[in-house]
C-alpha cells in the first residue's frame, strides 16, 4: 500500500503541470522517467523504479547569460528512438558490452526563440539525459549554470570527495546527504531501502566537469567555473555530457552496468592496432624514497645506465614496458620543460634502440608542472619527438592546483582544461600515443570514442603511501575504490609493493599485506598497470613476483564474487581470449574469512594458484607472509580462505 501511495503521489505531481507528462520507460518496464512543463514552463522529471519513486518532480534547464533557460518554454515536439546493439571493446573489463534503452527527445522553444532539445535514455539499470541545442539563429551562448536538480524521496548515504580536492586525491567517505556539502562527482549512494546509485557524467566534451552540492534529500549540479565567473562558452550546434545515474538492487549489478561507455560516441580511429593493454615497471618509486632524483646529479635516476638495467629486468621477466621519469631538461626549477631535450646522462637513441632489440616499449614520461598551454603549443613536436624513438604510451602529468591553459589560469576540470585535455588525446592517436593522464578531470567514458586514452590517476595513489603526513593510505581504501573512483573508468594507482620499509618517512607505509598488494592488481581496474616498486625488491620475493608475471591487464569479461563498500572486495576476470581467471581479494582493517564459489568456471579442471596471507600475517608486524599453493578445482568447488587485517589474497586460475 506504502509504494502505491507513493507512486500516486508522484503522478499526481505530474498531472497538476500544465502539459501532459511524457514518459520513457526502460526496455524490462522496470523503469519509468516522466517529464513535463509546469506552470511557469520549466521541465521537471520524475524517476519511478519498480512502482516507487525514487526521484521525486526535479528540475531540468540552464541559465545562460542571454536568457534563464530553466523556464519559459513551450513543447514543440517529441521523438522516441531504441537501440539493443553489442559492441567490442579495444580493452576493457570485458569483451563485448550490451547497449540496450529507449529514448525520448523533447524538442523545447524558450521565450527568447533559443531551441533547446532534452534527450532521456531509460536503461533497465538507470536512466541518463542531456541538452540539446541545434542548429539555429542564436549561434552562442555562455552558459553560467546548470539547475540540473535530484530531489530524492528518502533519505540516503553518499560516498564522496570534496569538490575542491586537488587532483581528486582525497579519502572517499561515506555521509548522510544532509550533511554533505559540495562534492566532486561521481557519488556513489547506499539507498535507504538496501540498494545501490552512481551518479556521474558521459562523453565530457568542451565543458566544465559537474559537481553535486548536497542538502537534505535535494542534489544540484555545480559547473566547475571558469576563472571570468562563467562555466562554458559554447558553439550551436552543441550537446552537453550526458548526466546519468545507475541504479542497482546489489554491488554487482552496480559494478557490472556499462550505462557511461554506452552514452559515449562509439570509436573514431581507424587504426587501433598499435594499442595494446601492457604491464609495466618503471624509474619512479626511487624518487619517492629519496634514493633517486629527477633532476640531473649524483642521484639522478633516469640515466642510461639505470635505464637498460630495468629494460633487462622487464625483458627477463614478461614485463611490456619500462617508465622513466626525469629524463628531460627543466626538473630543477620545475619551469621550462623540455620534453625533446635529454639531459647529459639520458642516451635516447640508444636507450630506444636497446629497448626495441629487447621487445620492451618506452612509456615516456611528460611532466608540464601545470603549463598546459606551453605544452598545448608544441605538441605535434613532442609526439613526433616521441614517435620517431618508438615510444607509444606518454604518461602526462599537470601537477599544479590551477593549470595555466591557453585561456590563462583556470581549474583543470574547467572547460579550458577539458579542451587541454582532449586537444592532447587527440593529436596522440595521429602519432600512434596512448596516454596515461595524471591530475586528470574525472573520466566520463571517453576511451571508447578515443580508445589512446588508456587510464588515468585522478585518485589518492600508492605514491601517499612514500610520503604522506597522515602515515599513508588507510587499509579501507582500496575496499572503497571498486565501488566509487573505479567505476569512472580505469586508474593509475600503481600497486604492487613489496618493501614496506620507508626509511625517509617512518611513520609511513603501505598499510597492507603482500598479498593484499597483488590483489590489487585485479582489483583495481587498469589497462596499462604498473608494478611500481623497485626490480631488486621483485628479485627479492620471487614466489610473489609470479603473480604480477602472470597476470594480465585486458579481461573477457570482469565480476564482482562479493563485497561491501569499505569491508571487502572479491573481484574475478576472465583473460582476454583465454580459459584462464584471476581473483584478487582486499579486506579492510578487519580480519575475515570468505568463501569463493567457482561457479564461473568452465566444464573441465582447472589449476588454481593460490597467493594468501600465511597464518601468522599481520599488516603492521608480519606484512611479507605469504602462503603460495596450489590445487585442482572445478566449477563445482567453493575456496575457503582467511584475509588478516589489511590483507588480501591473489589467484590464478589456469
Amino acid at each position: 500500500m506504502k509504494k502505491i501511495l507513493i507512486t500516486l503521489l508522484a503522478i499526481s505531481a505530474m498531472l497538476s503541470c500544465t502539459h501532459k507528462p511524457m514518459s520513457v520507460s526502460s526496455p524490462d518496464g522496470s523503469l519509468t522517467v516522466n517529464i513535463a512543463l509546469n506552470s511557469d514552463g520549466s521541465p521537471v522529471y520524475n524517476v519511478i523504479r519498480d512502482s516507487v519513486t525514487i526521484i521525486t518532480d526535479s528540475r531540468l534547464g540552464l541559465t545562460a547569460t542571454s536568457a534563464d533557460l530553466s523556464r519559459d518554454y513551450k513543447i514543440i515536439g517529441t521523438k522516441t528512438n531504441s537501440a539493443d546493439q553489442t559492441w567490442e571493446t579495444i580493452w576493457g573489463e570485458e569483451r563485448k558490452i550490451r547497449d540496450h534503452h529507449n529514448e525520448l527527445i523533447i524538442s523545447l522553444k524558450h521565450s527568447s526563440g533559443i531551441m533547446m532539445d532534452i534527450a532521456v535514455r531509460a536503461y533497465d539499470d538507470g536512466f541518463a539525459f542531456r541538452y540539446l541545442f541545434p542548429q539555429q539563429d542564436t549561434d552562442s551562448l555562455t552558459i553560467l549554470a546548470e539547475t540540473t536538480e535530484y530531489n530524492f524521496t528518502q533519505d540516503h548515504e553518499l560516498w564522496s570527495i570534496p569538490w575542491r580536492t586537488e587532483y581528486y586525491e582525497a579519502l572517499w567517505k561515506k555521509s548522510p546527504m544532509a550533511l554533505t556539502d559540495t562534492v566532486c562527482s561521481p557519488v556513489t549512494i547506499e539507498m535507504a531501502d538496501g540498494t545501490y546509485a552512481f551518479m556521474h557524467e558521459a562523453a565530457l566534451t568542451d565543458y566544465p566537469a559537474q559537481n553535486f552540492v548536497c542538502s537534505q534529500r535535494h542534489i544540484t549540479t555545480y559547473l566547475t567555473p571558469l576563472a571570468d565567473g562563467t562555466s562554458a562558452h559554447i558553439k550551436l550546434p552543441f550537446s552537453t555530457p550526458w548526466r546519468f545515474m545507475t541504479l542497482a538492487k546489489t554491488l554487482r549489478q552496480l559494478m557490472a552496468s556499462r550505462i557511461m561507455l554506452n552514452l559515449n560516441e562509439p570509436c573514431q580511429l581507424h587504426d587501433t592496432s598499435w594499442i595494446r593493454p601492457m604491464k609495466f615497471i618503471g624509474i619512479w618509486w626511487g624518487m619517492h624514497l629519496k634514493t633517486m632524483t629527477w633532476h640531473a646529479g649524483p642521484q639522478h635516476g633516469a640515466t642510461t645506465a639505470n635505464m637498460l638495467r630495468y629494460i633487462d629486468f622487464a625483458a627477463e621477466n614478461g614485463i611490456d614496458a619500462v617508465l622513466a621519469e626525469g629524463w628531460n631538461k627543466g626538473w630543477e626549477t620545475w619551469t621550462d620543460f623540455d620534453f625533446m631535450t635529454p639531459y647529459p646522462d639520458w642516451d635516447m637513441d640508444s636507450i630506444s634502440r636497446y629497448a626495441t632489440s629487447r621487445n620492451i616499449a618506452i612509456v615516456g614520461h611528460n611532466e608540464t608542472g601545470g603549463n598546459a598551454a606551453a605544452y598545448e603549443l608544441k605538441l605535434d613536436s613532442i609526439y613526433a619527438y616521441h614517435q620517431k624513438h618508438g615510444i607509444h604510451v606518454i604518461k602526462t602529468g599537470y601537477v599544479s592546483p590551477v593549470i595555466n591553459t591557453i585561456d590563462g589560469p583556470q581549474y583543470n576540470r574547467s572547460q579550458a582544461g577539458v579542451r587541454h585535455y582532449r586537444k592532447v588525446i587527440e593529436t596522440a592517436a595521429r602519432y600512434h600515443i596512448a596516454i596515461d593522464n595524471h591530475e586528470p578531470v574525472m573520466p566520463t567514458g571517453l576511451q571508447r570514442t578515443l580508445p589512446n586514452l588508456m587510464t588515468q590517476e585522478g585518485v589518492r595513489g600508492q605514491e601517499w603511501n612514500a610520503w604522506s603526513t597522515d602515515g599513508g593510505n588507510p587499509p579501507e581504501h582500496v575496499t572503497v575504490l571498486p565501488y566509487t573512483r573505479v567505476l569512472a573508468g580505469p586508474m593509475d594507482f600503481t600497486p604492487c609493493l613489496f618493501s614496506f620499509e620507508n626509511p625517509v618517512h617512518p611513520e609511513t607505509r603501505a598499510q597492507s599485506t603482500l598479498a593484499n598488494q597483488l590483489a590489487l592488481l585485479v582489483v583495481l581496474y587498469s589497462p596499462l598497470q604498473m608494478a611500481c616498486d623497485l626490480p631488486e625488491n621483485y628479485q627479492q620475493r620471487p614466489e610473489a613476483w609470479q603473480f604480477v608475471r602472470d597476470v594480465p591487464c585486458d579481461w573477457e569479461r570482469s565480476t564482482l564474487i562479493d563485497g561491501a563498500i569499505g569491508q571487502y572486495t572479491i573481484m574475478a576476470r576472465q583473460k582476454r581470449g583465454a580459459d584462464e581467471w584471476y581473483l584478487g581479494a582486499v579486506t579492510n582493517s578487519e580480519a575475515r574469512d570468505i568463501t569463493i564459489p567457482l561457479n564461473f568456471l568452465g566444464d573441465r579442471q582447472f589449476t588454481a594458484v593460490i597467493y594468501r596471507d600465511a597464518d601468522d600475517a599481520d599488516w603492521r608486524a608480519n606484512p611479507y607472509a605469504l602462503t603460495v599453493e596450489q590445487q585442482t578445482v572445478t566449477a563445482a568447488d567453493t575456496l575457503r580462505l582467511h584475509l588478516a587485517a589489511a590483507g588480501g589474497c591473489a589467484i590464478a586460475i589456469r
